[in-house]
């Protein structure tokens, strides 16, 4: 039996988004009423609308965000987006903390299972868990560093993923750094994830985060999900 874990969090209205970015914003466009109201019509049908960054929500960075060469999200490699993966369990490291090499050669030890090829490697922090809908979501979060995003670079994995709306803590321009290091060394990842805590212990399973295809986009909105083995 197959069991689908979403990873993906919920759009509505100012639902908690990077405060450098457009708001999110979800309104109704036309009830049933309002629809029934048009000449010959016989059955109503409500319609809604959306606006927001293409780095709303859960999302992957394509290339593009970080590299002016990288391809866009429309050009992103779908075979990317459906993987086998491994998630990490890292949330005893602290609000701001940084994970490196050797905080992942631990984890996956812990795992029981090594990176996949071409994989994914999510990594739980707990954040999400902990601050989502509140301040503290957007400046405590914890994160790989540099050494630890080449870590997981020559590990084989296509991307990385985790419960916080940005790879790595935002001191010393860290933050940054990650996304120059994704460009360098041809990898992205994927943010705003959420219940990893349920993948921990799982070994590997299927992950499965499709983005949307935005023309030119620089990042993907996406419903990720995993499939566990039970």
């Amino acid at each position: 039996m197959v069991k689908i874990v979403d990873l993906s969090v919920e759009l509505f209205l100012r639902a908690p988004s990077n405060p450098g970015q457009p708001p999110i914003i979800v309104g109704v466009w036309m009830t049933h009423e309002e629809s029934l109201k048009r000449p010959g019509r016989i059955q109503g049908n409500e319609v809604m609308y959306l606006s927001m960054s293409d780095h709303a929500g859960t999302h992957i960075d394509a290339p593009r965000h970080f590299n002016p060469q990288g391809p866009s999200i429309d050009k992103y490699p779908l075979e990317n987006c459906y993987v086998r993966a491994i998630c990490l369990d890292f949330r005893h490291i602290p609000p701001r903390g940084e994970i490196g090499p050797a905080e992942l050669e631990r984890a996956v030890q812990a795992a029981g299972t090594g990176v996949p090829k071409g994989g994914s490697v999510l990594l739980c922090t707990g954040h999400h868990a902990r601050t989502y809908g509140k301040p503290a979501y957007f400046s405590e979060n914890s994160g790989v560093n540099v050494e630890g995003t080449e870590w997981i670079a020559k590990s084989g994995a296509a991307h990385f993923g985790i419960d916080c709306y940005r790879p790595s803590p935002e001191q010393n321009n860290l933050n940054d750094k990650v996304h120059k290091a994704c460009a360098d060394l041809g990898i992205t990842h994927i943010e705003g994830l959420c219940d990893l805590e349920s993948l921990i212990g799982k070994g590997e399973f299927q992950f499965i985060g499709l983005p949307l295809k935005i023309r030119n986009g620089t990042g993907g909105p996406m419903r990720a999900v995993a499939l566990i083995e039970e």
